[in-house]
């Protein structure tokens, strides 16, 4: 759970042609004959910078649009320009400069009577007491953002200043504080339409459940965060949220949920390695052999199934081979095994088929259908025959789509191309 970043100007998409385009401005008004637009100008490319990565570049560019705005001479473009300063610092880990450039940013805005502004450059404050070490100072600090920010136009700044003063409650071991000041940054977040922000303090809250021995409410708090985080638009945050939730089901007794969302956590590409480290801890503490999907299915309201089937799909197209060819085995012995439900779980998992890009339904189907050479004949042709009739219960164009990717597929294995 990492501090947020600091607020400071829109980025752009085209980072590259802007950095591009404010170089050629700054050639074209040279600083001794056009200083302000030779400042205005900096100051966009320390931005630029700083959002390409380029911390000291940037701060070098936005020192010189400080001294150019000058606090005498423009003093509102100058607490700017230092606030602006403070975030490339605080990036570069130069904190103390960093907390010497928000100080100044305060002062500035505060002197120009705009309260949004200072409470933008006192959040950005408090970010960089908190990496200091200066609970308490961040804590007051984001108190003041909050009130500074109070307001429709600012409504998600003031969530987000709320989330961090509950984080700062939770790494300074005031719980109780802490869950409270988190649960005002969701209300706040869900007023301002702010579902990122909004998932962010609803993860936090969770772990501040975790840390009071409360699993239940921390699943919650996890589910929520999920919600916000979408797998496929924000997967670091879905990790992450899934990785938390594990703990808090280990925590709770329940393990076959703790090793389902372990799994989950750890299928997402790319995932940071906090999360693939506390993912993969909880399946070393509770097993990880394939198949517990299906024990979950058992367990759920049969309203819940496309819900819980979903995610775990996604997990397994986005799994290596081994993976794949494993839980495919586990979910036909598993369906097989399961008379009555069997037809069911064959329509959930057809209709999950059908929601994937084409390309994926179909290697998802090859893997199936592989997995079929080597699993008890009485299971293979239970399996074949739920799967035939379940496809009955689709409409004629996805019944068509069905049947012809598993006859194709089927024959091109050598297999029987005759599923219906």
């Amino acid at each position: 759970m990492s501090p947020q970043g600091a607020f400071s100007p829109s980025r752009t998409h085209d980072t590259d042609a802007v950095i591009d385009e404010l170089q050629h401005r700054l050639r074209r008004h040279p600083p001794d004959r056009f200083p302000i637009q030779h400042a205005t100008a900096r100051f966009h490319l320390g931005v630029a910078l700083t959002n390409a990565g380029r911390f000291d570049d940037a701060a070098e560019s936005l020192r010189v649009a400080a001294e150019l705005f000058g606090p005498d001479r423009l003093p509102v473009e100058h607490a700017k320009a230092v606030n602006a300063l403070g975030a490339a610092l605080r990036a570069s880990g130069q904190l103390g400069a960093a907390h010497d450039a928000f100080t100044s940013a305060v002062a500035g805005f505060q002197g120009a009577g705009l309260a949004a502004e200072e409470g933008a450059a006192v959040f950005n404050l408090g970010l960089v007491q908190r990496d200091l070490g200066q609970g308490r100072p961040a804590i007051e600090s984001f108190r003041r953002a909050g009130k500074l920010l109070e307001g429709r136009e600012a409504a998600g700044q003031a969530a987000a200043a709320a989330r961090e003063l509950g984080v700062t409650f939770f790494a300074t071991g005031d719980l109780d504080y802490a869950e409270r000041t988190l649960a005002q940054a969701i209300a706040l977040a869900d007023r301002a339409g702010d579902s990122p922000g909004l998932a962010m303090a609803a993860n936090a809250r969770g772990l501040v459940h975790l840390a009071a021995g409360r699993p239940a409410q921390a699943v919650e708090a996890f589910e929520i965060a999920l919600g916000g985080h979408p797998r496929r638009l924000r997967p670091e945050g879905y990790a992450m949220a899934r990785a938390n939730m594990a703990l808090a089901h280990e925590q709770a007794g329940d393990e076959l949920r703790a090793r389902v969302a372990a799994r989950q956590a750890l299928g997402v590409p790319g995932v940071a390695e906090a999360v693939r480290t506390q993912a993969a801890g909880v399946l070393d503490r509770l097993g990880d052999d394939p198949g517990d999907v299906l024990l979950l299915l058992d367990d759920e309201a049969r309203d819940r199934w496309p819900e819980v089937f979903r995610e775990e799909m996604a997990r397994w197209v986005d799994s290596d081979p081994p993976v794949q060819a494993a839980e495919a085995a586990a979910w036909i012995d598993g369906q097989a095994a399961r008379r009555h439900s069997g037809p069911d779980l064959a329509e959930l998992w057809l209709g999950a088929l059908l929601e994937l890009p084409p390309a994926s339904a179909e290697r998802m189907i090859h893997t199936a259908l592989a997995a079929l050479v080597d699993r008890p004949s009485e299971a293979a042709e239970r399996f074949r025959s739920d799967v035939s009739r379940s496809m009955a219960r689709f409409h004629v164009p996805q019944w068509t789509r069905l049947r012809d990717s598993f006859n194709r597929i089927a024959a091109e294995l050598g297999q029987d191309p005759t599923w219906e």
